[in-house]
């Protein structure tokens, strides 16, 4: 691992933020190594350790050449209270680094985090998100709510949906953040999935039958990462042509959380369910939580999202031998749902293949997170 490296690509960082809002266009060049990288949702050190452990980094603080690196999203927010300023810095220095590298070089999908600066929190500025927060803090402490103190913040903060949203989920917003964003997305930086072969995609959640539906691809095609990626990425392109001001919406994809229409949902929030008290809750979408058992077969998606333990949960495995770090798979043949560490086995043609890569970047050393080879289709070597 190069500590000369990781110093030079904080310095180009740094470099890239003091810029301002600008995107590097794809340059063509053939990428030997192609990789995706769960959420990085970390210090822009760790990142770039985990990198250069790699060996994805070169002495001149970029990506080497020969490498396309493909984040799946979330950029922004972790850490307590006291980080905030400095997790605010990191997360946007990450989100320039990653622009200023060719476009066909550094992939950049978006997540939930990332779309917040223009979602939930399309309406603050750094004055009014410093008052709401100073509020959300009093209401929302320990990981407990009080129900009266939030009552009287979402009457006085009623674009949100939570004072959790604001004093932790998306805690580290500052309006720069935005500025770049929404830069991102006027210019197609930020995409929604991500071609990486043939019957493999990579996005930030995963879809199912009904959300390509909504996006209106036709159930034959639906195998074809290309036509998935096509789709989705086109629904968000409307979207964003027609978004003049306000929060960003992709009707029946993605809709931002308020006071009055509750969390967040959509493709960018969704986690797949197996739980009985969830049957409700997977139907149509937008949503939180999706059947697994409606992926389409024959296509592998490659998502961040959601980590191990959380997985588990959800499709009732308990939380034995969950573990951060490591790359794992789902599959199902619609009908029976199959769940484990690694990388997934050879699919028929009858399966749909979730690779999950959110490893809790912050929870494991940089030495142990696994990022996904999309040409070995395995944890990376």
């Amino acid at each position: 691992m190069s500590g000369a490296s990781i110093q030079a690509a904080l310095a180009r960082a740094a470099e890239a933020v003091a810029k301002g809002p600008h995107s590097t266009p794809a340059d063509g060049r053939p990428r030997k190594r192609r990789l995706a990288m769960g959420d990085p949702q970390a210090d822009l050190d760790r990142v770039l350790a985990i990198l250069a452990h790699h060996g994805l980094l070169g002495d001149d603080g970029w990506l080497k050449p020969d490498v396309q690196l493909v984040s799946v999203g979330d950029h922004f927010d972790w850490g307590k209270p006291h980080e905030r300023e400095a997790v605010a810095t990191s997360g946007l220095r990450l989100v320039a680094w990653l622009a200023a590298h060719p476009a066909d070089q550094a992939v950049m999908l978006l997540g939930n985090h990332d779309l917040g600066r223009v979602g939930e929190l399309a309406g603050f500025t750094d004055a009014t998100f410093a008052a709401a927060q100073a509020e959300a803090d009093r209401a929302y402490q320990g990981g407990d709510t009080d129900e009266a103190a939030e009552r009287a913040f979402l009457a006085r903060w009623p674009n949100v949906p939570t004072a959790e949203l604001v004093a932790r989920d998306f805690g580290n917003f500052r309006e720069v953040q935005r500025a770049w964003v929404e830069h991102l997305l006027r210019v197609k930086r930020f995409r929604v999935a991500h071609v990486a072969g043939p019957g493999l995609m990579v996005l930030h959640a995963g879809v199912t039958h009904e959300d390509l539906d909504v996006a209106g691809l036709p159930p034959a095609r639906r195998s074809d990462a290309g036509a998935v990626a096509q789709a989705l990425n086109a629904a968000l392109d409307v979207a964003v042509a027609a978004w003049r001001e306000g929060p960003l919406v992709l009707p029946g994809l993605h809709r931002p959380g308020d006071a009055a229409g509750g969390e967040g949902v959509g493709i960018f929030y969704q986690r797949p369910s197996l739980k009985p008290e969830d049957a409700e809750r997977v139907r149509g979408t937008p949503r939180r939580r999706f059947d697994p058992r409606r992926l389409p077969a024959g296509l592998t998606q490659v998502v961040g999202h959601t980590r191990d333990k959380r997985i588990r949960e959800l499709l009732g495995l308990g939380p034995a031998g969950a573990k951060d770090g490591v790359v794992r798979h789902l599959v199902t043949d619609g009908t029976r749902v199959d769940y484990d560490h690694g990388a997934p086995p050879p699919p028929k043609p009858n399966e749909a293949v979730v690779v999950f890569t959110d490893g809790g970047m912050r929870e494991c050393p940089p030495e142990a997170f696994e990022l996904f080879d999309l040409d070995t289709r395995a944890a990376a070597r």
